[in-house]
């Protein structure tokens, strides 16, 4: 039996206080009824004894305190799962904003979810073929890891997660696989953006959309991440999909729990941030993984942008810390014209060896991607002093390092967001470039390597 309240004490903000209610749970949704008859939706905030401290989805204006009632369902914030979801757009609650009927669910599940048990987890193993030469071929992705974008503010973020919803894969012919992209806080040119990107290309067939624009109030930003996260487990783990989940921006969703936590008059951490941010984050990027005696699996990518491009921020050093790496971009690069800007030397995956290497890319991988890093390094250190000390003060070895810079950034790093290379092509790629350099200056690579793939014709 469902109980209405007409006991509303005080509304302050987005919060709403309920006196002498009974049995309500935290999490627990309500409805709020208004003296014209409109609904409007809230969740349980806490619970103090008789009182429940609620928040409100829409706004607080015009609710009159003595004559409108709330109650509440008994149950947490659900999403109606089933394989239709696959190319639907739905808003940040998981209701159809694509113009088309609502989903048949097969069932319905709480989206709070629980992070996945270390003991259940299996360990991240296989490639994941993203397209981008700087992601497959240095910072490889690996099945069921969390390799997190760090970008800044203006930087080409949206294009690059475009780009990896449209082109990633599974080596395999009999995999499926499916994207279940999450866009939190976003304005509205960047939803029509990624929505007619994805209806462009085909790639919605096989994706999820969730859109909460920066207008939807906070409690939709932070329930967002969760409604992506509950569609991957389902499509994952009930269904035997290979999931790749992209969320951006990360950092709306942690402004959305500070403000939630300000108007709740918590003690705030670091920036004002909540002091529960790092179990927050971590509830929801530890959902992501393969588990034992499950073909499914959940890959994460998410974005934040981070504020100032300072790394040391609560977000980014946070979501370093629960993460398997991340990918960075690059503000000089973004100057010079390098599309996608990744920074590929302070970018990492701490999984990448785990996913490369004979039967999973190519032999050569590992000592390619070695030797890449280590020229690319040594030719940025000649173009500084170049740019110092001349052309004159360089030896002949070192303008070669140089040249090797400046062709890797434009041929390897820059290939545009619609450019789709194979990891053979990336390797090969990389074989060419390092052909720049005197075969003795490849000291990571086997001799034997060199002998089969260095190119003679160089």
């Amino acid at each position: 039996m469902i109980r209405e309240y007409r006991t509303i004490q005080e509304v302050a903000g987005p919060l709403m206080l309920v006196r002498d209610v009974i049995n309500v749970t935290y999490d627990e949704l309500g409805e709020i009824e208004l003296q014209n008859g409109e609904l409007r939706r809230c969740r349980v905030l806490e619970v103090n004894g008789k009182n429940a401290l609620v928040q409100l989805f829409e706004s607080s204006a015009g609710i009159n305190l003595a004559k409108s009632k709330v109650r509440f369902l008994g149950k947490g914030i659900e999403l109606g799962v089933s394989l239709d979801m696959l190319g639907r757009v739905f808003d940040g609650l998981g209701s159809p904003i694509d113009g088309g009927p609502q989903i048949l669910a097969e069932k319905y599940i709480d989206i709070s979810g629980t992070p996945m048990n270390p003991s259940a987890r299996d360990y991240p193993s296989e490639f994941i073929q993203t397209g981008i030469s700087a992601i497959d071929g240095l910072n490889t992705l690996v099945r069921g890891q969390k390799l997190p974008i760090f970008s800044g503010s203006g930087l080409p973020h949206a294009n690059l997660a475009a780009q990896i919803a449209r082109q990633s894969r599974v080596l395999g012919a009999d995999e499926k696989f499916a994207v279940v992209f999450a866009a939190v806080g976003i304005t509205f040119e960047e939803a029509d953006f990624f929505i007619s990107d994805f209806k462009r290309t085909g790639a919605i067939d096989r994706t999820v959309l969730f859109m909460n624009l920066a207008n939807d109030p906070p409690i939709e930003r932070i329930a967002t991440p969760r409604m992506a996260l509950t569609a991957a487990e389902y499509l994952a783990f009930e269904k035997n999909m290979h999931v790749l989940v992209i969320i951006t921006d990360i950092t709306n969703y942690a402004e959305a729990l500070r403000e939630v936590s300000a108007a709740r008059k918590e003690v705030p951490g670091r920036r004002g941030y909540p002091g529960y941010l790092y179990t927050d984050l971590a509830t929801m990027y530890e959902r992501a993984g393969r588990r034992l005696g499950c073909d499914g699996s959940i890959t994460m990518i998410p974005i934040l942008t981070m504020p100032e491009d300072d790394k040391t921020h609560p977000i980014p050093d946070l979501t370093g810390y629960i993460t398997e790496g991340q990918i960075i971009l690059s503000r000089e690069l973004y100057r010079k014209g390098v599309k996608p800007p990744i920074d590929v030397l302070p970018s990492l995956s701490r999984l990448k060896d785990k996913g490369i290497g004979a039967g999973k890319t190519r032999e050569d991988h590992s000592n390619t991607m070695n030797q890449l890093f280590a020229a690319y390094a040594r030719g940025k250190d000649a173009k500084e002093l170049m740019t110092i000390l001349g052309e004159a003060a360089l030896t002949k070895v070192d303008l070669l390092y140089a040249r090797f810079a400046d062709e890797f950034e434009k041929r390897y790093v820059s290939q545009g967001y619609e450019t789709n290379r194979t990891i053979g092509e990336t390797l090969d790629l990389g074989w060419e470039l390092l052909s720049i350099l005197p075969k003795n200056e490849l000291k990571r690579i086997k001799p034997e390597l060199i002998e089969k793939y260095y190119p003679e014709s160089k």
